[in-house]
């Protein structure tokens, strides 16, 4: 799992960045917009960020997850059919064209919610997983506060204009990677270009897939009064970058601004990882325990956003916790690690013990007692 550290992304953005004299970010119409370094969470660009927005289709992507969540625990599964309701079949905006007569499967759903937008399928899941479309906006809040999303507030499971229904574009950056983060066996149906359901074939709206072959995803969205929306996402390399662009006037603006945001952060950063989940980074003395010392390192995967051809100049100081009494709790911060490019700091990473250190028994204990004594 990749680590979020908001706090320390953003001094190593800011510090990267003035380093390197990183090219300001494109100048978009979009009212809102949020691009976000998906490996380390480092925010790359952003206009409005907190801006409590209408989300219309973007609502999707959070119906979409709690879709995924009711699978991975056993409540729903991807074989299950089920009829859409009058409440479904009638909902206004696009829709999958569900038929009241025929019964339409789980997978099949999932495809004509994300592809074609189905705000039948919504309507229908959200119905199947929490028995009305009303609880299941409460189930949306409560993840969504779960997520830490916030400034966003769910009425339905479609994203059909209502006043109480918003997000930010911060918000939706956060569900998104959340998404790729914790249903990466889903994330495919995303690319797909189009899907073909009652005999109706329909193309997936997000014209990025048409335009760039490293674009994988993620969702449209548009109201009249919420404008040309899109949630995208594009993988180059290692590296995977997403765009919240918000508030545009027209299909083609927004696919063309999130063409620039894009690139703009595939072009000017790198993201290496720097240390590996759970592979020691050093070790650290430890006394009166069972063993004189113990591995220490992260427990997740640690990445660095900074300017594209800066990363082999970081330089790292490691700072231990001095004369380290057992016992050690497998996961105990026992020091820092510094970063640094060209002399200014980046900022830190706090160091994890790796494994647990008990305490040694009374003969053990006198020696490094003594030891400590001594020192």
């Amino acid at each position: 799992m990749k680590t979020t550290l908001f706090a320390l992304a953003a001094a190593f953005s800011l510090n990267a960045a003035a380093t390197l004299s990183i090219p300001p970010a494109p100048d978009l119409t979009a009212s809102a917009y949020f691009l976000l370094d998906v490996n380390s969470g480092v925010p790359l660009a952003v206009k409005n960020p907190d801006a409590r927005i209408e989300p219309a289709s973007l609502t999707k992507l959070m119906t979409a997850y709690l879709t995924f969540k009711a699978i991975q625990e056993g409540r729903l599964k991807p074989e299950q059919q089920f009829t859409v309701s009058e409440k479904g079949w009638k909902t206004e905006g696009s829709r999958m064209f569900l038929d009241p007569k025929k019964p339409v499967s789980v997978n099949d759903m999932i495809k004509g919610m994300i592809v074609q937008s189905g705000n039948d399928a919504c309507v229908t899941l959200a119905e199947a997983i929490a028995g009305s479309e009303d609880t299941f906006a409460g189930i949306m809040n409560q993840q969504a506060a779960k997520l830490n999303m916030k400034n966003t507030h769910f009425m339905n499971a479609t994203g059909l204009p209502h006043a109480q229904h918003y997000t930010t574009a911060r918000d939706l950056a956060i569900l998104a990677t959340a998404i790729i983060r914790d249903y990466p066996q889903y994330y495919s149906i995303y690319s797909m270009k189009e899907f073909r359901y009652n005999n109706i074939t329909q193309p997936n709206r997000n014209q990025l897939l048409y335009r760039d072959p490293q674009v994988d995803g993620m969702k449209t969205g548009h109201t009249n009064s919420a404008g040309y929306c899109l949630v995208a996402s594009k993988k180059a390399d290692d590296r995977r970058v997403l765009s919240v662009l918000l508030g545009t006037n027209s299909d083609k603006v927004r696919t063309d601004e999130s063409a620039q945001l894009l690139g703009y952060g595939i072009q000017f950063f790198d993201s290496p990882r720097l240390y590996a989940a759970r592979t020691p980074v050093t070790k650290a003395r430890v006394f009166k325990g069972e063993a004189d010392s113990v591995a220490v390192g992260f427990d997740r995967d640690q990445y660095l956003t900074v300017g594209k051809g800066s990363a082999s100049k970081v330089q790292q100081s490691i700072t231990l916790q001095p004369k380290l009494i057992a016992p050690i709790k497998a996961g105990q911060i026992i020091g820092t690690i510094k970063l640094s490019l060209d002399g200014k700091p980046l900022g830190e990473l706090p160091l994890k013990a790796l494994a647990a250190v008990p305490e040694a028994g009374f003969f053990g204990r006198m020696v490094d007692s003594a030891k400590l004594w001594f020192n």
